[in-house]
């Protein structure tokens, strides 16, 4: 089950990070959602990609071969506009069920596609598995294996939420890319030590 995984990955593109203090934020918004999605497409156990968003150029981007990298299969379904756990759902709606599935932020500028790949292989052996923020606290990464339900609840103190729920937390390192979600600067200054993706490196 550590291979074949279709990933849902919800996305504001130009419109997010509102709290990033940059003169080209809209810019650096797309520019991190394009790193995470251009990760997501060189892990090995990923087949396919969702991305939910309603940022139009954003889409046409997604759908494009980035680099000549050999890609996944990637759609594109419209945001609802109704926040981020609506959204992600959205995005389930269009994986097979019978598949194993994850719901990652589009938020993850520094990912790495083999620590992506270590831990689909660890929530393989999971039901159902979480990743915690950097904080502890967050969400960056849910999963659920073939027929089991995967029910977002990401928000502030989402780790506690989906623990409560039933969904197990993955012995990830601290230091791994996938806890490295981005919404501050700070944030942004952390994520830069572990090597930002190319396209929000040119921006900063």
């Amino acid at each position: 089950m550590s291979r074949g995984w279709t990933v849902v990955i919800p996305v504001k593109g130009s419109t997010g990070k509102s709290r990033l203090a940059h003169p080209e934020r809209a810019a650096l918004a797309s520019a991190i959602a394009l790193d995470t999605l251009d990760a997501v497409c060189r892990s090995e156990h990923v087949a396919a990609v969702v991305v939910v968003t309603s940022d139009g150029d954003l889409a046409l981007e997604a759908v494009s071969d980035v680099g000549g990298t050999v890609r996944p299969s990637v759609r594109v379904v419209p945001d609802p506009g109704e926040g981020l756990n609506p959204a992600i759902v959205a995005g389930l709606a269009a994986a097979d069920p019978d598949l194993p599935r994850a719901a990652l932020l589009g938020d993850l500028p520094a990912l790495a596609p083999a620590d992506l790949d270590a831990v689909l292989e660890l929530a393989a052996a999971h039901e159902r598995a979480f990743v915690a923020d950097a904080e502890g606290t967050g969400t960056t990464l849910l999963t659920a294996g073939p027929g089991a339900t995967l029910e977002p609840a990401f928000g502030a103190d989402s780790a506690a939420r989906h623990a409560a729920s039933g969904f197990s937390p993955l012995p990830v390192a601290e230091d791994s890319t996938v806890r490295r979600d981005v919404d501050t600067a700070a944030q942004l200054r952390t994520a830069s030590h572990l090597g930002l993706g190319p396209r929000t490196s040119a921006l900063l």
